[in-house]
């Protein structure tokens, strides 16, 4: 079976969060629901030396996330209403609104936290990786719109082939969890993920 996927490229991301606007204008998300978010994440600390402070390991950089649309992803198995779909023809993973009770127990799998209610419509909603516009022969909305091309999105060997097969960084969870369809290029401080934190936690 085919599996699209995602690529995401962190050692160019400037976290302008143009790819979170090209979502939720295309899909007239609500105010809270975002279906792709960007954090920053990053750490290092302070020390003073001979009367001056001097940074110890400071980094930072951005992490462009959504539905990870994962080879084994748990929101299927955990819906009670069968709504939760993943597509034979490309592995895309989406909701059908017509079937989902908006119970939660999606969001409450996902280790990426993706699935989220829409206080709208009173059901659950995700990245489906703009299926629609692909079926249209068109990029996703964040892949079409991301002024330093940092994402792309294809089948998942070919995304391998050409990005390596990196599939998570700090703080994204370990991909040998769900087998998520994604390849990221890590960012290039030599200190990433060393004691770092998530620096927007009120936002994300």
């Amino acid at each position: 079976m085919k599996q699209m996927a995602w690529y995401f490229d962190a050692s160019s991301c400037i976290g302008c969060k143009t790819c979170e606007m090209a979502c939720k204008d295309t899909h007239d998300l609500p105010v809270g629901v975002r279906l792709r978010m960007v954090r920053e994440y990053g750490g290092g600390h302070w020390v003073v030396q001979d009367g001056f402070e001097l940074p110890v390991g400071i980094f930072t950089y951005y992490v462009s996330t959504s539905c990870m649309h994962c080879e084994e992803p748990p929101c299927v198995d955990v819906c009670p209403a069968a709504a939760m779909v993943k597509r034979e023809e490309d592995g895309i993973v989406f909701v059908d609104a017509e079937k989902c009770i908006g119970c939660g127990y999606c969001q409450w799998a996902c280790p990426y936290g993706a699935p989220q209610l829409n206080p709208t419509t009173g059901v659950m909603q995700k990245c489906d990786m703009c299926k629609d516009l692909q079926d249209a022969g068109e990029p996703p909305a964040c892949v079409g719109n991301c002024p330093m091309r940092c994402l792309d999105y294809g089948e998942l060997e070919e995304l391998r082939a050409k990005y390596g097969d990196v599939d998570s960084i700090m703080p994204l969870p370990s991909g040998e969890i769900t087998r998520p369809a994604f390849v990221v290029t890590p960012p290039k401080s030599p200190h990433q993920g060393a004691g770092g934190r998530i620096r927007d936690v009120m936002e994300a």
